[in-house]
Protein backbone atom coordinates (compact mmCIF):
# COMPACT_ATOMS: atom_id res chain seq x y z
CA UNK A 1 0.00 0.00 0.00
CA UNK A 2 2.69 2.50 0.35
CA UNK A 3 4.64 1.57 -3.05
CA UNK A 4 0.80 2.58 -4.28
CA UNK A 5 0.86 5.82 -2.51
CA UNK A 6 4.31 6.97 -3.09
CA UNK A 7 3.29 6.14 -7.14
CA UNK A 8 0.06 7.89 -7.20
CA UNK A 9 1.41 10.72 -5.54
CA UNK A 10 3.69 12.08 -8.29
CA UNK A 11 0.81 11.37 -10.92
CA UNK A 12 -1.74 13.79 -9.53
CA UNK A 13 0.68 16.37 -8.66
CA UNK A 14 2.24 16.15 -12.10
CA UNK A 15 -1.33 15.73 -13.76
CA UNK A 16 -2.45 19.29 -11.12
CA UNK A 17 0.33 20.91 -13.52
CA UNK A 18 0.22 20.12 -16.42
CA UNK A 19 -3.59 20.36 -16.63
CA UNK A 20 -2.82 24.17 -15.55
CA UNK A 21 0.09 25.47 -17.05
CA UNK A 22 0.75 23.33 -20.45
CA UNK A 23 0.60 24.78 -23.81
CA UNK A 24 -0.32 21.54 -25.62
CA UNK A 25 -1.43 18.83 -22.82
CA UNK A 26 -1.02 16.19 -25.22
CA UNK A 27 2.51 16.51 -25.97
CA UNK A 28 4.18 18.45 -23.02
CA UNK A 29 4.66 17.26 -19.52
CA UNK A 30 6.24 20.30 -17.79
CA UNK A 31 6.09 24.08 -19.05
CA UNK A 32 8.25 25.40 -21.36
CA UNK A 33 9.97 21.95 -22.15
CA UNK A 34 8.75 19.68 -25.07
CA UNK A 35 9.87 15.72 -24.60
CA UNK A 36 8.57 15.20 -27.89
CA UNK A 37 6.16 12.04 -26.64
CA UNK A 38 3.55 11.92 -23.66
CA UNK A 39 5.18 8.08 -23.29
CA UNK A 40 6.48 7.61 -20.04
CA UNK A 41 9.65 4.93 -21.30
CA UNK A 42 10.84 7.88 -23.40
CA UNK A 43 11.23 10.97 -21.31
CA UNK A 44 15.28 11.11 -19.92
CA UNK A 45 16.62 9.94 -16.78
CA UNK A 46 17.48 13.74 -15.50
CA UNK A 47 14.27 14.65 -16.40
CA UNK A 48 12.86 11.88 -14.62
CA UNK A 49 14.79 13.10 -11.49
CA UNK A 50 13.93 16.82 -12.36
CA UNK A 51 10.18 15.45 -11.59
CA UNK A 52 10.60 13.12 -8.87
CA UNK A 53 12.29 16.27 -6.39
CA UNK A 54 9.63 18.85 -7.73
CA UNK A 55 7.05 16.25 -7.03
CA UNK A 56 8.53 15.54 -3.52
CA UNK A 57 8.00 18.95 -2.54
CA UNK A 58 4.64 19.23 -2.85
CA UNK A 59 3.51 15.49 -1.72
CA UNK A 60 2.99 16.43 1.96
CA UNK A 61 0.61 19.01 1.06
CA UNK A 62 -1.30 16.14 -1.44
CA UNK A 63 -1.37 14.04 1.39
CA UNK A 64 -2.63 16.42 4.08
CA UNK A 65 -4.98 17.93 2.30
CA UNK A 66 -6.55 15.50 -0.35
CA UNK A 67 -6.90 12.48 2.40
CA UNK A 68 -8.18 12.04 5.51
CA UNK A 69 -5.51 12.64 7.11
CA UNK A 70 -6.04 15.89 8.90
CA UNK A 71 -9.40 14.91 10.42
CA UNK A 72 -7.52 11.64 11.87
CA UNK A 73 -4.59 13.72 13.03
CA UNK A 74 -6.67 16.87 14.53
CA UNK A 75 -9.16 14.10 16.63
CA UNK A 76 -5.72 12.20 17.97
CA UNK A 77 -4.09 15.86 19.13
CA UNK A 78 -7.46 16.83 20.44
CA UNK A 79 -7.38 12.91 22.39
CA UNK A 80 -4.18 13.73 23.98
CA UNK A 81 -4.80 16.97 25.09
CA UNK A 82 -7.54 16.31 26.79
CA UNK A 83 -5.83 13.32 28.76
CA UNK A 84 -3.22 16.11 29.57
CA UNK A 85 -0.33 13.72 29.11
CA UNK A 86 1.84 16.32 27.39
CA UNK A 87 3.71 14.03 24.87
CA UNK A 88 2.78 10.71 25.17
CA UNK A 89 2.23 9.23 22.85
CA UNK A 90 4.98 10.56 21.47
CA UNK A 91 4.28 13.08 17.92
CA UNK A 92 5.98 9.92 15.73
CA UNK A 93 3.16 7.37 17.21
CA UNK A 94 0.76 10.15 16.57
CA UNK A 95 1.78 10.68 12.80
CA UNK A 96 2.57 6.94 12.13
CA UNK A 97 -1.17 6.01 13.41
CA UNK A 98 -2.64 8.62 11.29
CA UNK A 99 -0.80 7.56 8.69
CA UNK A 100 -1.83 4.26 8.47
CA UNK A 101 -5.18 4.84 9.24
CA UNK A 102 -5.19 7.11 6.03
CA UNK A 103 -3.92 4.38 4.12
CA UNK A 104 -6.58 1.85 4.88
CA UNK A 105 -9.36 4.59 4.69
CA UNK A 106 -8.46 5.67 1.53
CA UNK A 107 -7.18 2.36 0.53
CA UNK A 108 -10.48 1.58 -2.10
CA UNK A 109 -9.52 5.23 -3.50
CA UNK A 110 -5.77 4.32 -4.50
CA UNK A 111 -6.74 1.28 -5.87
CA UNK A 112 -9.04 2.61 -8.34
CA UNK A 113 -6.21 5.17 -8.97
CA UNK A 114 -3.87 2.69 -9.52
CA UNK A 115 -6.03 0.35 -11.56
CA UNK A 116 -7.99 3.23 -14.23
CA UNK A 117 -4.61 5.94 -14.19
CA UNK A 118 -1.37 4.91 -13.01
CA UNK A 119 -0.58 1.35 -14.45
CA UNK A 120 -2.52 2.28 -18.11
CA UNK A 121 -0.58 5.51 -18.12
CA UNK A 122 2.56 3.59 -17.14
CA UNK A 123 2.07 0.55 -19.95
CA UNK A 124 1.39 3.27 -22.74
CA UNK A 125 -2.08 2.86 -23.22
CA UNK A 126 -3.53 5.96 -22.17
CA UNK A 127 -2.40 9.48 -22.09
CA UNK A 128 -1.33 11.77 -19.60
CA UNK A 129 -4.13 13.72 -19.49
CA UNK A 130 -6.38 10.50 -19.61
CA UNK A 131 -4.42 9.50 -16.84
CA UNK A 132 -4.82 12.99 -15.07
CA UNK A 133 -8.83 12.36 -15.37
CA UNK A 134 -8.78 8.73 -13.81
CA UNK A 135 -7.08 9.76 -11.36
CA UNK A 136 -8.81 12.60 -10.07
CA UNK A 137 -12.12 11.31 -10.55
CA UNK A 138 -11.93 8.51 -7.18
CA UNK A 139 -10.29 11.47 -5.32
CA UNK A 140 -12.94 14.26 -6.21
CA UNK A 141 -15.58 11.34 -5.44
CA UNK A 142 -14.04 11.11 -1.85
CA UNK A 143 -13.27 14.44 -0.99
CA UNK A 144 -17.29 15.61 -2.56
CA UNK A 145 -18.80 12.96 -0.06
CA UNK A 146 -17.03 15.05 2.94
CA UNK A 147 -17.25 18.11 1.69
CA UNK A 148 -20.27 20.33 3.23
CA UNK A 149 -22.04 22.12 0.27
CA UNK A 150 -21.95 25.23 2.42
CA UNK A 151 -18.81 25.44 2.14
CA UNK A 152 -18.37 24.35 -1.65
CA UNK A 153 -20.32 27.05 -2.71
CA UNK A 154 -18.32 29.69 -0.66
CA UNK A 155 -15.51 28.56 -3.03
CA UNK A 156 -17.49 28.21 -6.20
CA UNK A 157 -18.68 31.26 -5.77
CA UNK A 158 -15.73 33.62 -5.25
CA UNK A 159 -14.57 32.46 -8.23
CA UNK A 160 -17.70 32.62 -10.47
CA UNK A 161 -17.78 29.20 -11.19
CA UNK A 162 -21.10 27.60 -12.49
CA UNK A 163 -22.48 25.13 -9.78
CA UNK A 164 -21.16 21.72 -11.56
CA UNK A 165 -23.81 18.86 -12.63
CA UNK A 166 -21.43 16.44 -11.49
CA UNK A 167 -18.99 15.51 -8.93
CA UNK A 168 -16.63 14.79 -11.70
CA UNK A 169 -17.09 18.55 -12.93
CA UNK A 170 -15.89 20.12 -9.69
CA UNK A 171 -12.33 21.69 -10.06
CA UNK A 172 -9.45 20.86 -7.81
CA UNK A 173 -8.80 24.71 -6.85
CA UNK A 174 -12.11 24.89 -4.92
CA UNK A 175 -12.89 21.37 -4.01
CA UNK A 176 -9.39 21.19 -2.19
CA UNK A 177 -9.97 23.83 -0.05
CA UNK A 178 -13.55 23.39 0.95
CA UNK A 179 -12.88 19.82 1.72
CA UNK A 180 -10.00 21.00 3.45
CA UNK A 181 -12.26 23.34 6.10
CA UNK A 182 -14.84 20.91 6.61
CA UNK A 183 -12.58 18.23 7.82
CA UNK A 184 -11.15 21.09 9.81
CA UNK A 185 -14.81 22.07 11.47
CA UNK A 186 -15.74 17.76 11.79
CA UNK A 187 -12.65 16.78 13.54
CA UNK A 188 -13.12 20.18 15.82
CA UNK A 189 -16.68 18.93 16.65
CA UNK A 190 -15.08 15.30 16.93
CA UNK A 191 -12.72 17.30 19.84
CA UNK A 192 -15.50 18.72 21.50
CA UNK A 193 -17.19 15.86 22.65
CA UNK A 194 -13.58 13.78 23.65
CA UNK A 195 -12.68 16.79 26.13
CA UNK A 196 -16.43 16.74 27.38
CA UNK A 197 -15.81 13.39 29.95
CA UNK A 198 -12.55 14.62 31.08
CA UNK A 199 -13.30 18.24 30.97
CA UNK A 200 -16.31 17.01 33.70
CA UNK A 201 -12.96 14.92 36.03
CA UNK A 202 -11.64 18.49 36.54
CA UNK A 203 -14.27 20.22 37.42
CA UNK A 204 -14.94 17.20 40.17
CA UNK A 205 -11.47 16.99 40.82
CA UNK A 206 -11.33 20.84 41.64
CA UNK A 207 -14.33 21.08 43.72
CA UNK A 208 -13.15 18.29 45.81
CA UNK A 209 -9.49 20.17 46.35
CA UNK A 210 -11.02 23.55 47.14
CA UNK A 211 -13.61 21.99 49.86
CA UNK A 212 -10.95 20.21 51.67
CA UNK A 213 -8.69 23.64 51.45
CA UNK A 214 -5.96 22.26 49.35
CA UNK A 215 -5.93 24.80 47.21
CA UNK A 216 -2.40 24.93 46.67
CA UNK A 217 -2.21 21.36 45.14
CA UNK A 218 -2.92 21.11 41.46
CA UNK A 219 -5.77 19.51 39.98
CA UNK A 220 -4.20 18.30 37.40
CA UNK A 221 -2.04 16.11 39.49
CA UNK A 222 -4.53 14.20 40.89
CA UNK A 223 -7.09 14.27 38.33
CA UNK A 224 -4.61 12.77 35.58
CA UNK A 225 -4.75 9.12 36.78
CA UNK A 226 -8.65 8.95 36.71
CA UNK A 227 -8.50 10.19 33.32
CA UNK A 228 -6.31 7.52 32.47
CA UNK A 229 -8.19 5.39 34.61
CA UNK A 230 -11.56 6.50 32.88
CA UNK A 231 -9.68 6.36 29.39
CA UNK A 232 -8.36 2.64 30.28
CA UNK A 233 -11.60 1.19 31.42
CA UNK A 234 -13.99 2.31 28.30
CA UNK A 235 -11.54 0.99 25.45
CA UNK A 236 -10.61 4.83 24.63
CA UNK A 237 -8.35 3.91 21.69
CA UNK A 238 -10.66 1.63 20.39
CA UNK A 239 -13.88 3.75 20.73
CA UNK A 240 -11.57 6.31 19.05
CA UNK A 241 -10.38 4.60 15.98
CA UNK A 242 -14.03 3.65 15.46
CA UNK A 243 -15.41 6.75 15.59
CA UNK A 244 -13.23 8.18 13.01
CA UNK A 245 -13.70 5.14 10.77
CA UNK A 246 -17.16 5.03 11.22
CA UNK A 247 -17.25 8.84 10.12
CA UNK A 248 -15.95 8.19 6.58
Amino acid sequence: MLRKLALLVPLLTLGFFSVAHAATPTDTILPGINLGSSDPNSVSNTLRIILLITVLSIAPAILVLMTCFTRIIIVLGFVRNALGTQSIPPNQVMIGLALFLTLFVMGPTFSKVNDNAFQPFMAGKITQQQAYKAATDPMKEFMAKQTREKDLALFLDYAKIKQPKEVTDIPLRALVPAYTISELKTAFQMGFMIFIPFLVIDMIVSSVLMSMGMMMLPPVMISLPFKILLFILVDGWDLIIKSLLMSF
